[in-house]
């Protein structure tokens, strides 16, 4: 999954994100995912923001559970069907296996995988779970969504992917974390014209479209960034569709997550309602 930036966090990267400190007593998305999901590597706070969010929408955790099957349908379909070798994980979050290199290379062995995160816990786990697999097919890069700049221009990105073949640019589960002053459609757009012809565009988004007015104006209130959670930005399905300007959407297009290939293996389990997600792939001119 994804990482979004904390909030009141500037964007950066390389090793000045590595040198920010960690506030502990903040609640951050990608560690409150981790505890839905539940992992270990969170803290008070994070646990405190994801229970108050559990007593307003009780299906949360499913939705989270979802996500990660989606990811695994659509990194098996990307390399099994699409013949990608290369991916490209925009905001990876904390490592839950199986990851993107993991389902990558169970089908093409030598497959490349970059991630990209901000966030200083991500990384600590990045490195150490990188020393498990083979060099030069998997890489970490410190960076944020909101300077696709500094990610295009790593040394780490050119070294692993090679930019005369295609690539999968996945955004899942993380821009409904930036709102709209931090510019998502354009981050998206720059990092998406940059890829190789033939390229894929992948994004999941949450969404309150399939929710009933008094849960929407609930987790609306919550998403307030007064309230303490951290920046969210749900939006409908128009506002998703909007990252796919000028890219051919493949079957089924814009969609439920639970709906986007539900016959592969893992197989959602859940409603729409339950998932709050919008899933599409495309395939980049």
């Amino acid at each position: 999954m994804t990482t979004p930036p904390p909030a009141l966090q500037p964007p950066v990267g390389g090793a000045a994100a590595a040198r920010m400190p960690i506030d502990t007593s903040v609640a951050h998305p990608a560690r409150r995912y981790d505890y839905l999901l539940g992992g270990k590597d969170n803290f008070a706070s994070d646990r405190d923001s994801a229970e108050r969010l559990i007593t307003v929408f009780p299906p949360v955790q499913t939705a989270a559970v979802e996500n990660r099957r989606f990811l695994r349908r659509l990194v098996r379909y990307l390399a099994a069907e699409a013949g990608v070798t290369q991916f490209l994980d925009i905001g990876t979050g904390i490592p839950t296996s199986p990851n993107v290199h993991e389902i990558a290379q169970g089908v093409t062995p030598d497959a490349r995988v970059v991630y990209v995160d901000n966030d200083p816990i991500v990384m600590t786990h990045a490195r150490a779970l990188l020393t498990s697999y083979i060099p030069g097919t998997t890489a970490y890069i410190e960076a944020d969504l909101r300077d696709p700049g500094a990610i295009l221009g790593s040394p780490d990105l050119r070294r692993t992917l090679d930019f005369t073949q295609p690539i999968a640019l996945l955004f899942v589960a993380v821009l409904h974390f930036l709102p709209d002053d931090d510019h998502p459609y354009e981050a998206v757009s720059e990092l998406a014209d940059a890829m190789p012809p033939g390229s894929f565009l992948t994004v999941s988004h949450a969404t309150f479209d399939p929710l009933p007015d008094d849960v929407r104006q609930r987790l609306t209130a919550m998403a307030d960034p007064a309230a303490g959670h951290g920046p969210f930005r749900p939006r409908s399905h128009p506002e998703v569709a909007r990252f796919f300007d000028g890219a051919d959407l493949l079957e089924p297009g814009l969609v439920s997550i639970v709906e986007w290939h539900p016959d592969e293996h893992p197989r959602p389990e859940a409603t729409a309602a339950e998932a709050i997600g919008y899933a599409a792939v495309a395939r980049l001119p």
